[in-house]
């Protein structure tokens, strides 16, 4: 990656900010100013949700060491205050241990839903926010982000409480803008768009997917008639949305 010269050696910029080329060849300008005020929003929004989640953790402390009813059956199997013989004799040994772990995991049962809702709810607002959240689905695709999410919601993860993208070979998707820090949402997003097979068809008629490849509008979800070889490729979705905007098909 290096900054893009013009004939006379001046640095590139498109609206005060300097464009920077790619290996592949695309360019894109560098946003510090937006950049930094991203990650200061994004912060803000994972402190709430941090906090909650380090309540459920402290609340769990107190149960360290003991995961399941399998290491409670096993702490039992160690007890070595019961007469075994006298259990056995009177036929109480089972019992004992069945009325003991279903104790265990009534006790642990609240704690533990509610540790694993908070991290479903997180997991839940911090991607599914995302999506709803994206200017890039605003601004260039044809769809609403609730189909986008359905389509590639899977690729993305939640770790250490940053949303981080995995292309179809599980591999992280790193940022073009900003060389060895993961991709954000919305650069992440672009790039997942741009390797789809069907991209012509979510892509709004004007805009790009983000790897720079230019939509001609063919099959796109926003055209006012497509080539039914082409409505047949689009994803059901796509069809769904084309139809509903009143498109028609062409032989």
């Amino acid at each position: 990656m290096k900054l893009k010269l013009d004939a006379n050696g001046n640095v590139v910029l498109v609206d005060g900010k300097p464009v920077y080329v790619h290996d592949d060849g695309s360019e894109h300008p560098f946003d510090a100013a937006a950049t930094v005020a991203s990650i200061g929003r994004l912060n803000g929004e994972a402190k709430g949700h941090r906090e909650r989640a380090e309540t459920a953790e402290k609340a769990l402390k107190a149960f360290d060491g003991i995961e399941n009813a399998a290491d409670a059956k096993k702490a039992l199997e160690t007890l070595k205050n019961l007469d075994a013989k006298k259990l056995v004799d009177a036929g109480e040994v089972e019992k004992v241990k069945l009325e003991a772990i279903k104790a265990i995991e009534e006790k642990y049962a609240p704690v533990l839903a509610e540790r694993d809702g908070l991290q479903k709810q997180l997991i839940s607002e911090k991607i599914g926010g995302s999506f709803a959240r994206s200017k890039y689905i605003a601004d260039s695709l044809a769809i609403p982000h609730d189909l986008v999410e359905a389509r590639f919601g899977s690729s993305f993860k939640l770790e250490d409480g940053k949303v981080v993208a995995y292309d179809h070979q599980g591999n992280k998707l790193f940022s073009k803008q900003n060389a060895g820090e993961v991709a954000g949402f919305d650069e992440a997003l672009s790039l997942l768009v741009g390797n789809y097979p069907y991209k012509d068809s979510i892509l709004k008629s004007s805009g790009q997917s983000g790897g720079s490849a230019q939509n001609n509008g063919k099959g796109s979800a926003g055209a006012k008639s497509i080539g039914r070889g082409d409505f047949e490729g689009m994803a059901p979705a796509a069809q769904r949305e084309f139809i509903k905007s009143g498109g028609a098909l062409t032989d």
